[in-house]
This record gives C-alpha cells, sequence and structure tokens, in this order.
C-alpha cells in the first residue's frame, strides 16, 4: 500500500514538473505587420530588424524556454493591408502579432482580434501593441485581447508638458501634427495640459497633415514662423518628422521642439549639427540608458550600421517570456490572464502591465538634442550628436487614469 501510494506521488510530480515545462522548446510564432515600402519604410524596416534580432536573444534566455520567431509582413501603412496580413498570418498558424506604426492600423487590428476571438474560441490571438499610442486602445476602445508596451499619448503630454511649465521663455506654441487618430489625439491632450498647467501660454496655431504624403514641409514652416509660435508640439514620426525639421533647419525657425519620435530613423541626420539645444523628445527610452541597453545597441549597431530605438521590443519578449512561464504554457489564453497585471523587471526597473487596461507602467524621459559627448556618446546614424536625457519622469507621474470597462472571458 505505501509502495503503491509512493508510486502514485512520484507520478503526481512527474506530472507537475512535465506541466511546469511544457513549453519548453515550442516555436512562438510572432507576426510583426508594419510598413515595408512607402515613405515610412526606414521606420518599419529598422522595426522589423529590431524584433528579429531580440527574438534570437531571447529564445536563449527566457524562463519559458520557448524559441521566438518572428513573420515580418508588409501592410504599406494601410488598415485594409493589415486585415489581410492578419489574416495571412492565422493561415500560418500564427497566434501572436505586433503592429505599432499607425493608430489608424492598431484601431483596425484591435477591432479585427476582439472579432476572431469571440467567433473562434480556442484560437485566440494576442496583439502585443509595440508603438500605437492613441490612449483610446487602453481607454473606451480597451480589449483583454490587446497589451501596449509603448507610453500612451495622455502619458507622454502629461510627461511633457510636466517639464514644459518650468520653461518660462515658452509663451507661444503651434500645435504640429498628421492628419489621423494619434496627430488629433497629440491635439487634444496638449491643449488640455497646456490650459492645465501653463494658463499663460498661448496656442498660436494648429495643423493637420496628410500622413506620410508630404514631401515638402517649407511652406507649413513659413507658416509657423508667421504665427510667432516659440515652440511647436508635434507628435510626427518617421519621413514626416525628419522632412518638417529638415525644413525648420532651412527655413531658419529658430523655436523649439518638443517631440516624440526624434531618435527614430531619418531624423538625426535631417536635424544634423542644428537644433542643439532646442529639440527635446519624451519616451519611455533613449540611446544613452546605460548597462545593458547600451552593449545590445552597440551590437545592433555593428551588425546592421543602424541604430535600435524601439526599445519595447524588449519589454514585449521580457513580458512573453515571464508570462509564459507563469502560465506553463503558450497558450495565447493562458498567457493573457499571465500577462493582465504582470510585473518584471527591466533595464530601467520594474514595471506593470496594469490590469485594469493593458496599458504598460513604466517611467518617461525627457532628452534633448546636443553634442555628442563622452557621458552620452552614443551618436545616432553617425551625426556626432545625441539625445542626452534631462529629466526622467518615474511611472507614478506619467501615468494616468483609464476609463477602460474591460470585458473579460468568461
Amino acid at each position: 500500500m505505501k509502495t503503491t501510494t509512493r508510486l502514485i506521488a512520484a507520478a503526481a510530480l512527474a506530472a507537475c514538473s512535465l506541466g511546469a515545462y511544457a513549453q519548453k522548446g515550442e516555436t512562438v510564432k510572432i507576426a510583426w505587420i508594419d510598413p515595408l515600402s512607402g515613405l515610412m519604410a526606414p521606420v518599419g524596416s529598422n522595426q522589423l530588424k529590431s524584433f528579429q534580432f531580440f527574438a534570437e536573444k531571447f529564445s536563449k534566455t527566457n524562463p519559458a524556454g520557448v524559441k521566438f520567431e518572428v513573420i515580418g509582413i508588409d501592410n504599406k501603412l494601410s488598415p485594409a493591408e493589415s486585415l489581410n496580413a492578419l489574416k495571412a498570418a492565422m493561415d500560418q498558424g500564427v497566434r501572436y502579432i505586433t503592429q505599432g506604426n499607425g493608430s489608424s492600423v492598431a484601431g483596425a487590428l484591435i477591432e479585427a482580434v476582439n472579432k476572431h476571438n469571440e467567433r473562434n474560441p480556442g484560437k485566440e490571438i494576442l496583439f502585443l501593441n509595440h508603438s500605437a499610442v492613441d490612449p483610446d486602445f487602453t481607454n473606451s476602445k480597451c480589449s483583454y485581447w490587446h497589451f501596449r508596451f509603448d507610453a500612451d499619448t495622455s502619458m507622454k503630454i502629461e510627461a511633457m508638458t510636466t517639464f514644459m511649465k518650468d520653461d518660462k521663455s515658452i509663451k507661444k506654441v503651434y500645435l504640429f501634427n498628421q492628419n489621423y487618430s494619434h496627430g488629433h489625439q497629440v491635439v487634444k491632450f496638449a491643449k488640455e495640459n497646456i490650459a492645465r498647467k501653463m494658463p499663460g501660454v498661448q496656442i498660436v496655431g494648429e495643423d493637420l497633415h496628410p500622413l506620410a504624403q508630404v514631401r515638402d514641409f517649407s511652406p507649413y514652416i513659413a507658416k509657423i514662423k508667421a504665427s510667432g509660435a516659440d515652440t511647436v508640439i508635434t507628435g510626427n514620426w518617421g519621413s514626416d518628422l525628419a522632412l518638417l525639421v529638415k525644413a525648420a533647419n532651412e527655413g531658419g525657425f529658430n523655436g523649439k521642439f518638443y517631440t516624440y519620435y526624434t531618435g527614430v530613423t531619418g531624423t538625426p541626420t535631417a536635424l544634423g549639427q542644428g537644433g542643439a539645444g532646442r529639440v527635446y523628445q519624451i519616451a519611455y527610452g533613449h540611446y544613452n540608458m546605460g548597462g545593458q541597453m547600451d552593449k545590445w545597441s552597440a551590437e545592433f549597431k555593428q551588425k546592421f550600421n543602424d541604430d535600435f530605438y524601439t526599445h519595447s521590443v524588449v519589454r514585449i519578449y521580457q513580458a512573453l517570456g515571464d508570462a509564459m512561464a507563469k502560465a506553463k504554457s503558450t497558450d495565447p489564453v493562458k498567457v493573457a490572464a499571465a500577462l493582465s497585471g504582470l510585473k518584471f523587471s527591466t533595464h530601467n526597473g520594474e514595471v506593470e502591465i496594469r490590469k485594469a487596461d493593458h496599458q504598460l507602467q513604466q517611467p518617461l524621459y525627457m532628452t534633448v538634442w546636443q553634442k555628442a559627448d563622452k557621458k552620452f556618446p552614443y551618436s545616432p546614424e553617425n551625426t556626432g550628436m545625441t539625445l542626452a536625457p534631462v529629466k526622467e519622469y518615474p511611472s507614478y507621474v506619467s501615468s494616468t487614469p483609464t476609463s477602460c470597462q474591460m470585458k473579460r472571458p468568461g
């Protein structure tokens, strides 16, 4: 009888052990759905390389023991093309997708994933949002199947204007943004925060321009100069920021720029030696983070002759590895439950995926464009310049409330 009991106990222990590592050795496919053609192709190409580079890194070190494989699909920055890409990914057995360039695309994918998961129990898909920052995605349009690893616009504007309010030289602000949901949200939250924190500051103009279509921004710069603005707030990214700052340099606009994406492909070269001390970036990371991130950045640059800047890629792999180990599974339903509310360690401390809305709570950094030096040596696009940190905002400062009423399975 005792022998039988011991055998049952041993079998149970073995079963538990097997369950703990049931996912070890599995390949987890992630479909990357972003632009590889058009004006935003350089940004997409950089980010695809980033996802593939870190897939190799974290396949060797993640606690779940899984192997990550990234499948890149060009969506041409189109919501319709993205839905086709989603179907193609599902046809290949993909259960995890990532996207970030264009909130219009992200909104279409969230809706499509919600419908698919509702209609196809047992074949659920998770959406890992690396860069689409429309606050609605973790508020009125929040989804259990969507996890955002960038900071949303409300968080970035909260930190940005907290920094700006102490600069008494700012008197007149111009809002210049892309004409889609992201740009509209930058305008909305900039107006609200300036009114609340900087009541003496005037908003002297605003423009919304077509996304990834404008090649000459000199007429806009002339308009900004004519307004008397000393500061521009812009959520522009990719070619829309690179060409904007190029036109500002050529047009002699000497005001400040407060941006989200100065460090992204093309903009450092467009700035060159110009804009020192006048161009700021609010983001969840920067080029001079130190430690392991600096080592990875140096290796990435040596391998691709390119700069690594989408730090959310690292956090996605860290979170997935921890969640899969916690869930003892790669099943998206179990992994989603483990990701919801997950706290995990990163290169800049512990961060948390807020359970209420699946928005990552993380520190934000204000940096300024200046000459690279011994203290801040990294030079994006070999410009001799860098983004030097001037202020860190802990998670509790940059965090903003959520109105999410999340519908959870079961």
